[in-house]
């Protein structure tokens, strides 16, 4: 799934080719994509974009009727101080209708360049590219078209249209966003309740736009279990893990901003070959050169260096501790050990 840094590249981009401009309509192509009924999508036709908004893992594309001169670059909004930190937004004027759109795991964005097509026949007007039935929706602009896709057959990802900044906040789950926040608004989060780092951090109510893939590397770079419970935290560890998002979350951004550069991103993945540890299970942790090991629960798993973060402890995997019982490997080792024999 898309999270923080890659969703604020997303905007970045599309800022740079959609604000100021006019939507000319939205062509939705799965039955399951929309998930709201008021304000109507029609509604949304012929307004300008006037403002781009991350919320959470979620890209937020503000409409209106703005009248002022498109900036050109970011750095434009920047200088012009369009860009509002606390919002996380480049905006203009104020946005009427909101399009929310929420990618989930495997929903992907891309951009069609171009005018609207002419009919090689008729020469009547064709807007937008073409679509397949692994799109979900297009939205048309003067200059091109934004492609929604998503692979698989499980159709999560979803789109919401909001009225106003009343409706948008509506759909927030409200969680902080680390890379404006203090330490002590961090320590008050994490101390609210009692849970596992790695669920308290991938939790959209406690912090904003990180998920399945930067919790691992945030947590391998504090050097801290995910299954260290947040109540048992001594300050030491907070500060460590509040310096370890805002590293992590910086580094990415910059890194994908810099792959990206004018193109449109393409291939966004949450497996990446210069991660530590996410998606790098039985491969060398680049810090110690341990196995890197990993939880396996439902369609997600945790991965995590055992040397690095939880003292040489291998943390039970829910398939195979419970299988194995009291048999369950208490190290890497053993469990080398145990699959030396079972191939044996």
């Amino acid at each position: 799934m898309p999270e923080l840094p890659d969703i604020t590249v997303y905007i970045e981009v599309l800022g740079k080719r959609i604000l100021g401009q006019r939507l000319e309509r939205v062509r939705i192509v799965s039955p399951f994509l929309l998930r709201s009924v008021e304000p109507p999508v029609a509604s949304a036709a012929e307004k300008k974009v006037v403002e781009l908004r991350r919320m959470g893992k979620r890209i937020c594309i503000g409409l209106g009727e703005d009248e002022t001169e498109r900036p050109k670059t970011v750095a434009e909004y920047a200088t012009a101080q369009k860009w509002d930190a606390g919002k996380r937004a480049y905006a203009t004027e104020a946005s009427e209708i909101w399009l929310v759109l929420h990618l989930m795991i495997a929903g992907r964005l891309h951009w069609k360049d171009g005018p609207p097509r002419k009919a090689a026949a008729t020469g009547s007007t064709n807007k937008g590219a073409k679509l397949s039935k692994q799109h979900l929706a297009a939205f048309d602009f003067g200059n091109g078209s934004l492609l929604w896709t998503e692979a698989g057959s499980q159709k999560r990802a979803s789109l919401h249209l909001a009225r106003g900044e009343a409706g948008l906040a509506e759909l927030d789950r409200g969680g902080l966003e680390v890379l404006n926040a203090t330490l002590e608004q961090f320590s008050k989060v994490l101390k609210s309740e009692n849970h596992t780092l790695k669920r308290a951090l991938t939790d959209p109510e406690w912090f904003s736009g990180i998920g399945n893939a930067y919790s691992d590397e945030i947590l391998w770079e504090a050097k801290l279990s995910p299954l260290l419970q947040t109540h048992k935290m001594k300050e030491e560890e907070i500060a460590r893990l509040f310096e370890a998002t805002k590293k992590s979350l910086t580094e990415w951004t910059e890194r994908l901003r810099a792959e990206t550069g004018e193109k449109f991103p393409e291939g966004v993945t949450a497996f990446r070959p210069e991660m530590a540890v996410h998606g790098k299970y039985k491969q060398a942790c680049p810090r110690c050169g341990g196995a890197v090991q990993r939880i396996k629960y439902a369609a997600n798993e945790t991965n995590y260096c055992p040397t690095c973060q939880t003292g040489g402890k291998l943390l039970a995997d829910r398939a195979f501790s419970r299988l194995l019982r009291e048999d369950w490997p208490k190290t890497p080792e053993e469990l080398e050990m145990r699959m030396g024999r079972r191939k044996a």
